[in-house]
């Protein structure tokens, strides 16, 4: 059965880059070593700070997409493990309601 990954590196520059695959070591590698071209071979070295892995490559999209979009908080605590501060970050704040 393959496998897929979904994982997120911290470029030179402190931003960050999610991505998916179905080959983790050779993907990581590329990044490192400037091989994908693009955005990571421009803020280079990488470093990888985080992965999982999914049983489809749509989960895998799925989840790398989703953290595309979130804030570098919700990435950092992602990173730490820090799931209770991640469902916090997660909780939109509309404000008082109005009386």
């Amino acid at each position: 059965m393959m496998a897929f990954f979904a994982y997120l590196l911290r470029c030179a520059d402190v931003s960050y880059y999610a991505g998916h695959t179905d080959n983790f070591d050779l993907r990581v590698a590329q990044h490192a070593s400037g091989a994908c071209g693009g955005y990571t071979a421009t803020r280079l070295p990488v470093t990888l700070m985080w992965s999982q892995e999914f049983a489809t490559r749509e989960e895998a999209l799925a989840a790398e997409r989703q953290i595309k979009g979130w804030s570098g908080a919700k990435k950092e605590a992602l990173i730490a493990g820090d799931f209770g501060r991640l469902s916090a970050l997660a909780k939109k704040d509309f404000g008082k309601v109005r009386e």
